[in-house]
């Protein structure tokens, strides 16, 4: 097994690598080796998996993963804390070491090319990108068949909501697209340094097909627009998307909708209804 990463040493290696965690990359280290414990029990990973994390700092997490897959693909964008990586897995973990790869790179530019076919995302992503970075990484990697990600609560919620609810929004329908999204347990703001002035929860996404056959691209844009100004019912959000508030409620209408509703009332099921509608009617 290997040795986890307590408080006191999260900030020695901090304090060697003259790392100050910064607000701008989202940095909150986890130093509480009883929370990383659980995030990878509720990644449930199987020994073949191999594992995409995604920000992994000091390496907390990273020591938790090796033992329970494959292989650990870890990018991190700080190439201060890229290059130290390996020599900490080497430290706590010299019989699994081999099992880490780190790639030096932004989350949000990253392909298959960079990092290969992992088969599981287990992270504590940044608060800033952290809807971004999700999104990203299932349209460019296809083999990823589960995430399980640390998130800032009120994004877990987002991504986790259903329709009708009030966290429900963009992100919730684009994750839907994708894949079916449960909140799971809240984790306290103090088993990170700094401390964060939020709290966290733990999202796992299992990756479904996608519910219709059409052009996600398209779908999304759809979807931007009818949540673009909340308050209006999708004749008057569509207008534009549609080129008339008539027109609009013309399309959603054959989609057997009514243009009464809003977004946040409608399944990225029914957004499909809606963008096949079009393609028949404009």
């Amino acid at each position: 097994m290997s040795a986890l990463l307590g408080p006191a040493e999260v900030r020695r290696l901090a304090s060697e690598l003259d790392v100050r965690p910064t607000k701008k990359l989202g940095q909150n280290f986890v130093h509480d080796p009883n929370t990383v414990r659980r995030i990878v029990a509720t990644a449930e990973l199987s020994p073949e998996d191999v594992v995409l994390e995604v920000g992994p700092g000091l390496g907390s997490l990273t020591l938790a993963l090796l033992p329970a897959c494959r292989e650990v693909v870890a990018v991190e964008i700080d190439p201060v804390l890229a290059k130290r990586l390996p020599e900490t897995a080497a430290d706590h973990a010299p019989e699994l070491a081999g099992r880490l790869r780190v790639v030096e790179a932004d989350a949000l530019r990253i392909t298959k090319a960079d990092v290969g076919e992992p088969t599981a995302m287990v992270a504590n992503l940044p608060y800033n990108v952290a809807v971004p970075v999700v999104l990203h990484l299932l349209a460019e990697l296809p083999s990823l068949r589960t995430v399980l990600v640390m998130v800032q609560a009120e994004v877990a919620d987002r991504m986790a909501a259903g329709p009708g609810s009030k966290a429900y929004g963009v992100p919730s329908v684009k994750v839907a697209w994708y894949a079916d999204a449960r909140r799971s347990v809240t984790v306290s703001r103090s088993v990170f340094w700094p401390v964060p002035n939020v709290d966290s929860a733990l999202v796992r996404l299992v990756r479904h097909e996608p519910p219709a056959d059409v052009d996600r691209e398209r779908l999304f844009t759809l979807v931007d627009a009818a949540f673009s100004q909340r308050r209006k019912t999708l004749r008057g959000a569509l207008a534009s998307w549609a080129g008339s508030p008539d027109r609009a409620a013309e399309v959603v209408r054959a989609a057997g909708i009514d243009p009464g509703l809003r977004g946040e009332q409608l399944t990225v099921r029914d957004f499909s209804r809606i963008l096949e509608a079009a393609d028949h009617h404009l």
